[in-house]
């Protein structure tokens, strides 16, 4: 399989210039719905499995899933920033770096499915509040200079939420492990 594919499984997130409100509603969906989703794919999955890349010098499922929560947890205080302060600019973090910590390689994956699973509850909650003023209100990411619209950062978390989900389960259907 090519590279790319197993790299991109859903494609490379590109920013819209703007957001519907059934967009933004899909979008706070998929967030929503990822916690579960990683909970019904990964629940059976040992040590073994869950210690395999999901693609050729790639991050085993371990280091992917602790990497959502880490991002998740940062996206949920970049929202709060956002909302709170006039375009805040935040904090960026190697996540290469953090991947490779020992808690990352080693931790049980639960540890991580739970923090993802009640990040994600409270920031569907606030995301679910956002009215459009909101959806306006921007952060300013110097790691890419970008300054970041909420309904795009929503959007592009959404696409996050599928892309680690499709390297775990896509590595699953290949090796027929569902």
């Amino acid at each position: 399989m090519e590279l790319e594919k197993l790299r991109y499984p859903i494609g490379q997130f590109t920013a819209q210039d703007s957001y519907s409100p059934a967009e933004n509603k899909t979008n706070i969906q998929i967030i929503s719905a990822l916690p579960s989703k990683f909970i019904n794919l990964l629940g059976s999955w040992n040590d073994e499995k869950l210690n395999t890349p999901y693609r050729p010098n790639g991050w085993t499922v371990r280091q992917v899933v602790h990497h959502v929560a880490d991002s998740h947890i940062n996206a949920y205080t970049r929202t709060r920033l956002a909302l709170t302060e006039d375009n805040p600019t935040i904090k960026p973090y190697d996540e290469t770096a953090w991947a490779e910590l020992p808690d990352a390689k080693t931790a049980q994956v639960e540890l991580s499915l739970q923090l993802i699973r009640y990040v994600h509850l409270r920031w569907v909650l606030l995301l679910n509040s956002m009215n459009d003023a909101d959806l306006a209100r921007t952060y300013f990411h110097p790691g890419s200079q970008e300054t970041v619209r909420m309904d795009t950062m929503i959007a592009h978390y959404a696409w996050h939420s599928e892309h680690h989900y499709q390297h775990a389960f896509q590595l699953g259907a290949r090796n027929n492990w569902q």
